[in-house]
């Protein structure tokens, strides 16, 4: 029997609590290219002045530096971009090619952002994707742990400590 590609989504109410939930996931062996996080590319007490890119990574200055820099040495193919009605979202992991991939299609679903519609590509239900899309509103960060049935229930094991808001398991094709 064929083991399914899922996805446990969390919603971490800080960049604190992001960075503490991948760095769990970590020391604990779980393999971080099958992370994702999402978030804004600045909280309003913390204002990165920009970005760049060395090779495929990209490092910020500014006051999250630290936060964006680690995460970013850390998970695969980071990316920002502009996203209306969003504003600046930054993120790094299997989701960055979804994103493109509804960019440069076009692929919006029914008033979605360009996340929004990712994620529903992906085969999160609507009514989760609002949930992601309005968290990303908050200012909060969307950490998904991408992988088999197995790895993501060890996944949400690890995680159980770190305490993100657990907020949907969605079984992809």
């Amino acid at each position: 029997m064929q083991a399914h590609t899922n996805a446990s989504v969390s919603i971490c109410n800080s960049h604190e609590e992001a960075e503490t939930a991948i760095q769990t996931l970590k020391k604990f062996g779980f393999d971080v290219r099958k992370l994702s996080l999402i978030g804004k590319g600045y909280h309003s007490e913390e204002h990165p002045v920009g970005f760049y890119s060395t090779g495929d990574k990209i490092r910020a200055w500014g006051s999250t530096g630290a936060f964006w820099g680690s995460m970013w040495g850390i998970l695969m193919a980071p990316a920002v971009f502009m996203l209306p009605p969003l504003g600046m979202i930054a993120m790094a992991g299997p989701i960055v090619s979804v994103v493109i991939s509804a960019l440069e299609g076009a692929v919006l679903v029914g008033g979605l952002s360009a996340v929004g519609a990712a994620l529903s590509q992906l085969g999160v239900p609507k009514d989760q994707v609002i949930v992601y899309e309005t968290a990303l509103k908050a200012d909060k960060y969307v950490l998904m742990v991408h992988g088999s049935d197995d790895e993501v229930a060890r996944a949400k094991s690890i995680l159980a400590g770190t305490q993100p808001t657990e907020v949907a398991e969605t079984l992809l094709n």
